[in-house]
């Protein structure tokens, strides 16, 4: 699958993590352009993305970013996301500077302990009506 067969940038997502959703519905509340469309992990679009891009489909231990320019995780990710929103939060992009093996460190310990400090939500997100329009279901 390449990256013209949808709209980009993608936001892919655990839809069960309270992080991952929290920070998600930060971001749409954020993006009033909808400048960024979003799919579940879990979700049939998710999978074969994961698949594709060689990433766990079962144990998600990161947000992914898609772009015309390709595919992105961990803090990059993240910093790409933030470097699109509007308002001040685009000054936190400055935080690439840092290596990226130390931002992956700090990335990879919140990830990794996501569940025990943000707990984990039984069921995925459903999108709202306001918000479904932002959803790839795939």
């Amino acid at each position: 699958m390449t990256n013209e067969n949808f709209l980009t940038p993608l936001i892919l997502f655990d839809g069960v993590c309270n992080l991952c959703t929290g920070t998600t519905i930060f971001l749409i509340k954020r993006d009033k352009q909808k400048h960024f469309k979003l799919a579940l992990m879990q979700s049939p679009l998710g999978q074969k993305l994961l698949a594709d891009f060689g990433l766990p489909q079962k144990d998600f231990t990161t947000f992914v970013l898609v772009t015309h320019e390709g595919h992105f995780t961990k803090s990059t990710a993240v910093l790409k996301i933030i470097k699109e929103m509007p308002g001040g939060w685009s000054l936190l992009y400055s935080f690439i500077i840092i290596p990226k093996p130390i931002r992956d460190w700090v990335y990879e310990f919140v990830a990794k302990n996501r569940f025990r400090f943000f707990g984990r939500r039984q069921t995925c997100l459903v999108p709202t009506e306001d918000i479904k329009d932002r959803f790839l279901d795939g």
